[in-house]
């Protein structure tokens, strides 16, 4: 597999004029200054503005493009300069598994339809990066396997599509855990690291989505969610991130971990490109049976429900249930609900039932493992010979790495020791499967839509996770089964309902933490308005430690 160090060479052209031209200018300014102060030139009817890239929003972004100071090579260019900075090099996050070789003739071909006939949406020349269980026809889709290596689908995930439809340039995939799930690790890309603190995990299975859009890497990033695997990483790196509505976003096209549970979801560094982003992916899908739940339900233009003003008469509830491990986590979300208070919110405490936090793990468990086993054997049947086709298959092959090769793929015993549970799940047509399927999910579903109706809740909030970022090397007894655990972000999963992820604040050592906003099924808009009224409150967000800026990354216009 050609490394992702193999193509930036020819794109990194980087775009290093606003350092110089500021110092030349400064005297300049200030003898104007002085004339304006004297009444002896009159002022401008317009200011140039400044853009900082790490900072800058995908509105920002088209703002210098638009103008002229800023086209989509000179964009791409930049974020391969950080990639090649951070990733690659200095603390070497590792988040990018495959750069795209077309990237540079993609953004000059949009360079010259945006001078020719405009924008196509709000994403034209914006460089987006996907997790690598996405399929791309012009790249190797391989779920963070050595067993997948060099797969190469026959097209484009539905998603993908969209976002190439929509101008959009896909930079590059993302390192993940293999298979979707585990820690932030694979046998194929190796292990991820946290820009925040680099001994510390960016949590899994978008631990690489999380990491490159912390580092601002690019513009905005597509994650995948089963289990809290948007949640996880947008939480530890510190971003924006959205578990969306099970049925608003297509999966036809995603390496499968649950279908019941599976779903897609953007990853950004501020409230306003997310919404930005998701309206462009939204549309029912004829490979996707599930999107037919999003009918009438979802919107090509999330931005118009950004309100900073959306707390004012909200009612919150607050799921303390979940907290009480961690002092300073603690703190922040108390800041954070005070915060929604002085907006105009009110909150209250809510108890979820004590049936429901004692089986959900169990719940989730009796759907992942068997979907897992039957749904990987339909994926692996659409590749090409010579790979896999069954779950047996891949612990067979796995079986045959008992050390690191020559060429760096390693061993990955926990995610492999997990699909030894998977395959001796039951098949779809069992008892246990068929009754929490049928039966279970509808009644937690209508459990926390009651609790939440009955209370006139506009969301659920709680930390996404009741700690920090956990350390890379803690002393572990064994793999902690899917499911388990303090977090609650399982609920969203087995209800199929939304959750929005929300920088609030860091730790005494810089460590992010963030909010969970859950809400009803399609909620999306509420949450959105939510989100962004407590973000402009709070401004919580920060570029982490080990990827500052770059010479360059100022642009005027």
């Amino acid at each position: 597999m050609p490394s992702p160090a193999a193509h930036p060479s020819p794109l990194l052209r980087v775009v290093n004029h606003s350092l110089p031209r500021r110092f030349f200018l400064k005297g300049i300014v200030t003898r104007l200054l002085v004339l304006l102060s004297a009444g002896l030139l009159a002022a401008p009817q317009s200011q140039a503005a400044e853009l900082e890239l790490t900072s800058a929003t995908i509105r920002e972004l088209n703002a210098a493009m638009d103008s002229g100071a800023l086209n989509s090579e000179q964009l791409l260019s930049l974020y391969l300069a950080r990639i090649e900075a951070y990733d690659q090099q200095g603390p070497t996050l590792n988040s990018i598994i495959r750069l795209n070789p077309n990237a540079l003739a993609r953004a000059r071909d949009l360079d010259r339809e945006r001078q020719e006939s405009g924008r196509r949406s709000p994403l034209h020349g914006i460089p987006v990066v996907i997790k690598d269980n996405l399929d791309t026809a012009d790249m190797p889709t391989t779920a963070g396997s050595f067993m997948l290596a060099e797969s190469t689908p026959p097209d484009d995930a539905f998603l993908v599509q969209q976002l190439r439809q929509a101008g959009a340039i896909i930079l590059g995939k993302l390192n993940l855990s293999e298979f979707a799930s585990g820690a932030a690790m694979n046998s194929l890309g190796g292990q991820i690291t946290n820009p925040h603190n680099l001994g510390r995990s960016p949590a899994g299975s978008s631990g690489g989505t999380g990491a490159a859009i912390a580092a601002a890497f690019a513009s905005m990033g597509l994650g995948t969610d089963t289990g809290g695997s948007v949640r996880g990483p947008s939480s530890a790196n510190g971003i924006v991130g959205l578990k969306t509505t099970h049925g608003l976003l297509s999966r036809d096209g995603v390496v499968p971990l649950a279908l019941s549970f599976d779903t897609v979801g953007p990853m950004t560094r501020s409230v306003e490109d997310l919404a930005l982003s998701l309206g462009v992916m939204t549309g029912i899908d004829p490979a996707d049976d599930s999107t037919r739940k999003s009918e009438g339900q979802a919107h090509s233009d999330y931005t118009q429900f950004l309100d900073d003003e959306a707390l004012s008469g909200a009612r919150i509830g607050v799921a303390r249930v979940f907290m009480g491990d961690n002092a300073q986590v603690d703190w922040l979300v108390e800041s954070a609900l005070q915060a929604m208070r002085d907006a105009g919110a009110e909150v209250v405490d809510v108890e979820f039932p004590d049936w429901l936090l004692e089986s959900r793990g169990d719940f989730y468990r009796a759907i992942r493992y068997p979907e897992f086993k039957a749904q990987i054997a339909d994926y692996l049947a659409t590749l090409e010979p010579g790979y896999p086709k069954t779950l047996e298959e891949l612990i067979a092959q796995a079986m045959k790495l008992p050390a690191q090769r020559a060429d760096g793929v390693i061993p990955n015993p926990t995610r492999w020791a997990l699909m030894r549970q998977e395959v001796e799940a039951s098949d779809l047509d069992g008892f246990e499967y068929q009754a929490v399927k049928n039966h279970a999910l509808p009644l937690v579903a209508n459990s926390i839509a009651g609790l939440m109706a009955s209370e006139e809740l506009d969301a659920i909030v709680y930390p996404t996770s009741s700690t920090p970022a956990e350390l890379l090397d803690r002393p572990t007894g064994g793999s902690v089964a899917p499911g388990s655990g303090g977090s609650p972000v399982t609920l969203a999963n087995l209800s199929g309902f939304p959750d929005l992820i929300l920088p609030i604040g860091f730790t005494g050592r810089g460590l992010p933490v963030t909010l969970s906003l859950l809400g009803p099924a399609f909620s999306e808009p509420r949450l959105i308005g939510l989100g962004y009224a407590l973000e402009q409150r709070i401004q919580a967000r920060r570029l982490p430690l080990h990827t500052p800026p770059l010479p360059g990354e100022t642009i005027d216009y």
